[in-house]
């Protein structure tokens, strides 16, 4: 393979061979047009890319930072901060993005205070300190002038005396191509503040107003004037700034050209107090300038989750206000400004005032539209951060000592939900410069203050030279931290301080007491609503089916926890089926993926919360006591106890807080047209409910009776919801009452989502509970629960069971998305519908996508009735629709049945009874049958005869040419080279299932996938033992084998859980592919149950037999898009020659995501559906997230396509793919390669038994019992058969259509039609249409260069070119070319010493030569000693898949990630000697260090950042303290803390040790006691090895906390905790009972007898110097 290294312009920097424009956004090449199929019906547009601009178009990453220093130089600040600013901007390149061109950067900016100095001309003696605005304009002078004209006349007409325009000063020939396309013109304009406002200079805040409200006007004056932008978008009027405090410069530049491109910054007279810089990654590549950042008050490094929901509910706030439009014109006199920002009534009358938010912003620019408005109005910047993104207050011990920031949250939580995702906000409103953290902490940040005063905030350490003797000290912000500097006094506050003063300006905690309502849980009642028949009768008309009760309020009732089952979604999509379905199955759940991460609701619940309230909510913009006033909800989830509780407080000495209850059924005669009628008439009930003062809205379909349910139908709950909060916020009454539902169709958790996501802010599941009741007090569960195969629980017991289930439910549902709290997920909308008609979406779901149309509310009123129980047995029994398990000759419709399964194994010679377990070895080929293509035929007619189920069932075929003979098409061999196998683990399947797929893929020279469970190491060599009877010694459990049949896995997997990642592992994989999200259940980590952890399999993953892992989702080291570039980044250096992948799953937005993918250098993207297969997972994952392949696959190659870089990446498709006519539809939409999953299992013996997840698999597929796994019947011959039938099926494709070869038809969506007569197969389908979506399609027929590697890359044929680092890893290869280090890898011994210095702009290092030393000797057959030297700030990854061998030293500081893969060897950070802080004060290491450590030894004299150590399962690792979350999911190793600790310690652990310094009393409190347990140091092995591993520390660091431990050890040791789970309860180091004579120590070599002790034994100075040498 060819490695091509990047551009040394940028670390992730891109060519592209082609650019053009169309729909604002850059294109593959000017002969990109729409498709001629697909065409476009009357009415109908173009939709692929319908949808919020941040969610369909645009989102960003970046490095962000500032620096203050109020000291130096005059009031005005110095030049220097300024250089500094603009030199950690050129440090954070990598950290940013470039356009199509490769050339133009996606956006770099800064903010700094006004340059006075600068602008001497503009300022007089009456006018010192103007405004200033800095504009984006027109470069046509006819339209600027006009532009001019309104600006001025706006300000003549608000009393600002207009000084002067100034053209900015630039230098275009420093652009790249796109961006001097789009470049504006650059003017400022300076005006004078209003006689009016002559007593406002202290504070400035009359003037600040002004300027707001009148930038504000002008943009409506422009807008009605046809001059603010081109319909095409282009000569957008923008006002980057418009202050009399500060002032933004910033452009689609990379941040070394922006201050080339501004004069203004190289002019010496430019001087500040502070700096704000800003450098972005975006997923497009169209340079849209107002889109870099700064934005006006804030830098934002992140991505807001719930925008869609925060921007409703900002309208929505704004409809409510009720100030008169003559009340807005005034907009120079104090009072009145004061007045109108406080009320902020601007989407009412936009006449007057731009829009505040619109969703064709960024998520960016509207958190900083709304933050802005906020410090306008009785907000100060760091009071309106604190509002906006909370902290998680709740349990948190750091603020045990301050009450006051608590109940600043409480009350403020209770009126302004949180705009809620990932996010570093640096911001200034002029006054005060600071900086906060979400309440995640996913995002780096880190501080130093130096002895001059000036505060360094940066994304990275290291971005600015500084000398360690002049800082005084160093830190990092925390999840929910704080920082600020006050810019009048330069006073520095910390987290505690900032908060405390903020919090202390109102008597919030006596408001609170005073005024508010709390319904905590309380008991259930066991009182029965029906009796059994009745109740039986109302599930069957709510759409309950057998299975409901049996699996799902089984396991919620029973264990307090979701279903859960396996093999994917192989069910019919909702609007293709035979059977009714609830409005909630046609909404396919959002997750997040790349550019922001999902979070961890299992073992990082601390910072999740299903609190919610009820009531009128007052203004955000101005603070009362009124504010205080609501029903504070524990759960969203109500029972009947506290519905009468809820009820209580309408009394007015309760409360006052009206109530009314508003019945959704109507009469059954009205028939299906019944429900629109139904529908206004609860509207119109609301609208007047609430103009009448009613705070609590129950929206009920409770039948009083059976003669009630007999007599009447009901609008479905989601419908009615959503209809109802839509016309309440078009009312302006949304904010005056909140709505409970109390319904009897929500059971499971994706229907309480839904409700909630649609604006519900409780639920009451009234049918749910009294089913639960019905299920508790039948025969057969009274009789499991006495047999022991249920928990034995109470009746109310087992409704909190219920409650419990769903409210974790809610967690895991809000977490993939990356969301904390449900508060902020009501409303929030984050759902895609898929099947759901335009007059649905108008009526209940405004501003979601659903983007093949469907059903109407007609429909879906019939689709209810159709569910009613109509014959004496539906009544008294339930239906069981089969829609999870499938029901032979009834039920749902599945895909993949036994009778498929035996179909398939009829034509590849496969019969499942013979095995190891039977006769195989006497049969001839071992019962292997020969191939049968009339069976073949068989099976593939009854896949293309079965019922409707996927989007590709309702396309055909049309060729543009004629037929060819089946010689001409290109062979067998070539096609099969594109498919693939799934990314199945060792430990979901068997070793037999696993290693048959890997030989059979191998075989035809396609590609196998190894998972996520690691590999033995013995598969990487190819068979050459083979006897003639097809067996090898090497492998004894296969059959079918031959000489020359490799194992290995082309594909090796890097999952979140880095289960088997080793640096042997990465250098034998031919490819490297990044697990994002997995089909089945996108968002959340990988699942093996218990009894599949074999000893073998725990081996393997590092881990401890019997015990489940449960992976954790993606969010550790792949948090942002600049994240994951990272990781990839990583891959490339260990292993240059392996092309890096990254799984996707299919959603809308994927085409956005994908481009910044390809953006980060990877080589492949795969898009998975929605529906694709898994050995265990939640049951509502599997069914309600992530959308068909179909729809994602499209998406994504047309946006790689319209952005320049489809010839970047090569994309993979899977989920669900069984025959060759799936493959072509796949290729026409724009794969190149294909996934076998399922169906390729099926191929090896699978019979579709669906009991994967309990490991009862009657074939040994997937089991890992040893009595099942004899009984696998497969052999690679079986699989090559299933591939080479798939292969000939896509030749005879091919024929008819006309093509030779394949490539030919990649892309080629003009060759797929609607066939109408599937869509008229059944009633459902007349409202779909596919022509919207698919016209979206760029036609390619033409330019077939995506096919192709860039130019820049040689032109050649994708597969042969991998993208390789540029420059980040200059460092790297300097390393592995030293003279003197490729000497002593050669020789493999002695010892060997090189000094390098670094800087945070060299990544990975050591990760080249980790692979270079793993490729030659594998993970530990290194003998010498390298020991590698560094000076200065480490950039991220430092240090990564270290091995045995490698003594890395670093004098400095380190970023992100140290150790990430250690496998062996030792890892030392410490700081200079004369550094001027205390080191065990400071952090040293970023977050994440030690991530996936399978060995190693690892010391930081200083501290680490959040999430040190997680999935440590083998490092000996010391620290001097760490942020949240360390230890999580470790599976071995020990780890030393010396200093405090953050919050939830230990969760998820299953193995090692963890020892805790606590010197100050609060590090129980810290502990996440799910699992381990904690207890003083008690053991003489326990106390040895913590006393030897500090000795090292010591002698390694000269670290003085250690010394001061040692020397008073008697008295020291008392203070620290020991943590452990129970897999180490019994080991040496825990318990009194001693096993073994030897303690470990060290991890440095895991094979050296010198890591181990004797007990009570210390290491002699010697030991611990040649430890492992």
């Amino acid at each position: 393979m060819a490695v091509i290294a990047a551009s040394a312009a940028s670390a992730f920097q891109t060519h592209f061979s082609h650019s053009a424009k169309l729909a604002g956004i850059a294109t593959h090449s000017s002969a990109v047009t729409t498709l001629n199929a697909f065409h476009l019906k009357e009415g109908e547009t173009s939709n692929m890319f319908e949808g919020p601009l941040p969610l369909v178009r645009e989102r960003d990453a970046c490095g962000v930072g500032f620096i203050a220093n109020t000291n130096s130089g005059d009031e005005f600040g110095t030049h220097k901060v300024l250089s500094q600013g603009l030199h950690a901007l050129d440090c954070m390149e990598h950290r940013g993005a470039c356009g199509g061109d490769g050339i133009s950067g996606d956006g770099a900016g800064i903010m700094t205070q006004i340059p006075w100095k600068l602008f001497s001309d503009y300022r007089s003696d009456n006018c010192p300190q103007p405004g200033v605005g800095m504009v984006f304009m027109p470069q046509d002078e006819s339209r600027r002038d006009e532009v001019k004209e309104v600006i001025e006349k706006v300000c003549a007409a608000n009393e600002l005396e207009f000084l002067g325009w100034r053209e900015v000063p630039v230098d275009p020939d420093t652009l790249g191509p796109q961006a001097r396309e789009a470049s504006p013109a650059m003017w400022q304009m300076f005006v004078k503040a209003p006689g009016l406002l002559e007593d406002d200079e202290a504070t400035r805040d009359g003037f600040e107003r002004t300027l707001y409200l009148v930038r504000r006007r002008i943009a409506v004056e422009l807008k009605a004037a046809g001059l603010l932008k081109k319909e095409d978008g282009s000569e957008e009027v923008y006002f980057a700034s418009f202050s009399s405090q500060t002032i933004v410069y910033k452009g689609m530049v990379q941040g070394c050209v922006l201050p080339q491109f501004y004069k203004d910054l190289q002019n010496e007279d430019f001087t500040t107090k502070f700096v704000i810089y800003h450098r972005r990654f975006s997923t497009n590549t169209s340079p849209k300038w107002p889109l870099a950042q700064p934005m006006r008050v804030v830098g934002h490094n992140g991505e807001i989750n719930t925008l869609l929901g925060n921007v409703n509910w900002v309208k929505a706030r704004e409809k409510s206000k009720a100030l008169p439009p003559a009340g807005l014109l005034d907009l120079v006199d104090k009072d009145e400004t004061d007045n109108i920002v406080m009320m902020c009534n601007t989407q009412d009358v936009p006449n007057l005032l731009e829009p505040l938010v619109d969703l064709n912003r960024s998520d960016s620019a509207n958190l900083d539209a709304v933050f802005e408005l906020m410090t306008k109005s009785r907000h100060r910047a760091p009071c309106a951060l604190m509002s906006l993104v909370p902290t998680a207050y709740e349990n948190e011990p750091a603020l045990n000592d301050n009450p006051e920031i608590v109940d600043f949250y409480k009350f403020h939580g209770g009126l302004l939900e949180a705009w809620d995702g990932p996010a570093l906000l640096v911001y200034s409103d002029g006054k005060s410069i600071g900086a906060s953290l979400d309440r995640n902490g996913l995002r780096p940040a880190r501080y130093s203050i130096t002895k001059d005063g000036t505060v360094y905030m940066m994304s990275e350490t290291g971005v600015v030279d500084l000398d360690e003797a002049d800082i005084v000290s160093k830190g990092r912000l925390g999840p929910g931290q704080m920082i600020n500097v006050d810019l009048a006094t330069g006073e520095f506050k910390d987290n505690i301080a900032i908060k405390s003063e903020i919090a202390s300006r109102h008597p919030y905690g006596e408001w609170i007491a005073k005024n508010r309502k709390d319904v905590t849980k309380m008991e259930f009642s066991d009182d029965r609503i029906y009796d059994d028949s009745t109740t039986t009768f109302a599930q069957g008309t709510f759409g309950w089916g057998l299975e409901d009760i049996g699996m799902q309020i089984q396991d919620m009732a029973g264990s307090a926890k979701e279903t859960t089952y396996s093999m994917g979604d192989d069910a019919p999509i909702a609007v293709l089926s035979e059977r009714p379905h609830t409005p909630y199955n046609y909404f396919k759940q959002r997750f997040a993926q790349v550019t922001n991460p999902p979070i961890d609701p299992l073992r990082e619940g601390v910072v999740m919360s299903v609190a919610m309230t009820l009531g009128k909510k007052e203004s955000i913009y101005k603070v009362s006591e009124k504010g205080a006033r609501l029903i504070h909800l524990e759960s969203p989830v109500l029972n009947s106890v506290e519905m009468e509780r809820i009820a209580s407080f309408a009394k007015e000495e309760n409360g006052g807080f009206k109530q009314g209850t508003i019945p959704t059924r109507y009469d059954l005669e009205d028939g299906p047209e019944g429900m629109q009628a139904a529908i206004d008439a609860i509207c119109d009930k609301a609208t007047e409910y609430v103009r009448n003062g009613v705070e609590v809205l129950i929206l009920s379909d409770m039948a009083a009776d059976q003669g009630e349910l007999n007599a009447s139908t009901y609008i479905p709950p989601l419908v009615a919801v959503g209809a109802v909060h839509h016309r309440l916020i078009k009312e302006g009454l949304r904010m005056d009452t909140g709505i409970v539902v109390e319904t009897g169709s929500a059971w499971s958790t994706h229907h309480f989502a839904c409700l909630v996501g649609y604006g519900a802010n409780a639920v009451h599941p009234y049918l749910a509970l009294e089913t639960v009741k019905q299920w508790h007090g039948g025969a057969r569960t009274q009789s499991m629960m006495k047999a022991g195969k249920l928990t034995d629980a109470t009746l109310d017991k087992a409704q909190q069971n219920y409650r419990t289930a769903v409210e974790n439910g809610l967690l895991k549902i809000l977490s993939k998305m990356g969301i904390s709290l449900l508060s902020s997920y009501q409303g929030a909308q984050i759902f895609e519908a898929m099947g759901l008609g335009e007059e649905v979406i108008d009526t209940s779901f405004k501003g979601t996508t659903s983007r093949i149309g469907g059903v109407n509310l007609s429909d879906i009123a019939s689709e209810t009735v159709m569910m009613r129980p109509e014959t004496a047995s539906e009544k008294t029994k339930l239906i069981n629709y089969g829609y999870y398990k499938p029901i032979p000759k009834q039920g749902e419709y599945h895909i993949n049945s036994s009778d498929l399964a035996k179909l398939l194994h009829d034509a590849i010679g496969l019969d499942k009874r013979v095995s190891a377990a039977t006769d195989r070895d006497e049969k001839e080929n071992d019962g292997v049958k020969p191939p049968n293509a009339a069976n073949y035929e068989i099976f593939k007619k009854s896949l293309e005869s079965a019922p409707l189920a996927n989007i590709r069932d309702l396309l055909d075929f049309e060729s543009d040419r004629e037929s060819v003979a089946i010689e001409e098409v290109e062979p067998i061999a070539e096609i099969m080279k594109r498919f693939c196998t799934g990314a199945m683990s060792l430990g979901a399947l068997s070793r037999e299932a696993h290693e048959t797929l890997a030989i059979a893929v191998n075989r035809v020279g396609g590609k196998s996938n190894s998972g996520e469970g690691g590999e033995d190491v013995v598969r990487g060599t190819d068979l050459s033992d083979v006897d003639e009877k097809g067996r090898s010694p090497t492998f004894p459990h296969l059959a079918g084998l031959k000489n020359g049949d490799s194992a290995n896995s082309y594909i090796h997997q890097v999952a979140s859980g880095r289960f088997g990642v080793t640096p042997q592992f990465l250098v034998t994989g031919k490819q490297l592919e990044i697990k994002m999200a997995q089909g089945a259940k996108p968002g959340e980590g990988g699942q093996l149950p218990g009894p599949k952890v074999s000893e073998y399999i725990a081996s393997l993953r590092a881990s401890k037999q019997g015990v489940t892992l449960i992976s954790p989702p993606p969010h550790h080291d792949i948090y942002s898009i600049e994240d994951l570039a990272q990781l990839v980044h990583d891959l490339h250096a260990v292993n240059e020659k392996a092309g890096v992948s990254v799984k996707l799953v299919s959603s809308i937005g994927i085409g956005t995501v994908a481009c910044g993918v390809a953006k980060a250098q990877a080589d492949v993207i795969q898009i998975s559906g929605g529906d694709g297969g898994t050995g265990a997972s939640p049951l509502s994952s599997i069914k309600h997230a992530g959308m068909p392949w179909e729809m994602g696959l499209s998406e994504a190659h047309s946006a790689l396509l319209n952005n320049g870089l489809r010839d970047r990446v090569t994309l993979r498709v899977d989920g669900g793919i069984r025959t060759g006519r799936d493959v072509a539809i796949a290729a026409m939409m724009g794969a190149e390669e294909f996934g076998f999953g399922t169906i390729a299992m099926i191929a090896e013996g699978c019979v579709m038994a669906r009991v994967c997840h309990l490991n009862t698999c009657p074939v040994g597929v997937t089991s890992q019992k040893e009595e099942l796994r004899k009984k696998f019947p497969g052999t690679p011959e079986h699989v090559v058969n299933f591939f080479t039938f798939a292969a000939e099926e896509i030749r005879e494709l091919m024929a008819h259509l006309g093509y030779t070869k394949f490539e030919d038809l990649i892309g080629r969506a003009d060759l797929l039609k609607e066939n109408t007569e599937q869509l008229e197969r059944i009633a459902k389908t007349k409202g779909v249409s596919l022509s919207g979506f698919f016209s979206s399609i760029p036609d390619s027929k033409a330019d077939r260069a995506f096919l192709r590697a860039t130019p820049a890359e040689g032109g050649g044929i994708k597969g042969d070119v991998v993208h390789a680092n540029g420059f980040s890893s200059a460092l790297d290869r300097e390393i592995c070319n030293h003279e003197d280090v490729k000497a002593a890898i050669e020789k493999n011994e002695g010892d060997t010493a090189v000094s390098f210095n670094i800087r945070n702009t060299d990544r990975s290092t050591c990760a080249m030569l980790a692979g270079d030393i793993a490729r030659k000797y594998g993970n530990t057959g290194l003998e010498g000693n390298l020991n590698i030297n560094m000076f200065g700030s480490a950039g991220q990854s430092f240090g990564s898949f270290s091995l045995p061998g490698m003594k890395i030293r670093l004098t400095g500081e380190a970023n992100d990630y140290v150790g990430k893969g250690m496998h062996g060897g030792e890892i030392v950070v410490l700081p200079e000697a004369d550094a001027g802080f205390v080191a065990a004060d400071s952090s040293i290491v970023g977050n994440a260090c030690l991530y996936g450590a399978t060995g190693g030894d690892f010391h930081a004299n200083g501290r680490a950042g959040e999430r040190f150590c997680v999935r440590n399962s083998g490092a000996y690792a010391v620290c001097e303290g760490t942020g949240d979350h360390c230890c999580e999911y470790m599976t071995g190793g020990v780890v030393v803390a010396l200093g405090t600790v953050g919050r939830n310690v230990g969760a998820g652990m299953t193995g090692g040790i963890g020892y805790f310094y606590d010197n100050n009393g609060g590090f129980e409190e810290r502990v996440n006691g799910e699992i381990v347990k904690h207890q003083r140091v008690t053991t003489v092995a326990g106390e040895t090895q913590l006393k030897n591993m500090i000795e090292r520390h010591f002698e390694k660091t000269g670290s003085e906390k250690a010394e001061s431990i040692l020397d008073n050890w008697d008295e020291e040791k008392g203070k620290f905790w020991q943590v452990y789970p129970p897999s180490e309860a019994s080991s040496a180091v825990v318990a009194e009972t001693i096993v073994g004579d030897a303690v470990k120590v060290s991890a440095i070599a895991p094979s050296e007898e010198l890591c181990y002790l004797p007990i009570g034994a210390g290491m002699t100075p010697d030991q611990t110097t040649r430890c492992a040498d």
